[in-house]
């Protein structure tokens, strides 16, 4: 993507149950702008790319390999490659997550 889009004018995909996400992908990284419903689960998953989350709104309950973080808005979690993580919304989330290497799987 070489001019500006509009973040309301990208598409949005339903990756997980109540995760709504818009996505920008450069040449090595993914940047995410998620809408999250309260009470949806981002199941235990990991990947091998670094991800790091800002809370935009809301709360968001994240777990990385055991440990549990409540992250209110404006805080950021760093999850490093491969971490086994996943969480909820405590309450209605707006997510944004930078991903090193490129998320090929949400193009």
């Amino acid at each position: 993507m070489t001019k500006p889009v509009a973040l309301n004018n990208l598409p949005v995909k339903n990756t997980v149950a109540g995760h709504y996400g818009r996505f920008v992908h450069g040449e090595r990284s993914t940047l995410a702008f998620w809408e999250i419903s309260e009470g949806a689960i981002s199941p235990m998953h990991q990947h091998p790319h670094e991800q790091i989350t800002y809370v935009a709104a809301g709360i968001f309950e994240m777990e990385i390999d055991g440990v549990k973080y409540e992250l209110l808005q404006h805080d950021t979690l760093v999850i490093p490659p491969n971490a086994l993580h996943g969480g909820r919304a405590v309450k209605d989330c707006k997510l944004i997550d930078s991903f090193c290497p490129v998320r090929e799987d949400y193009r």
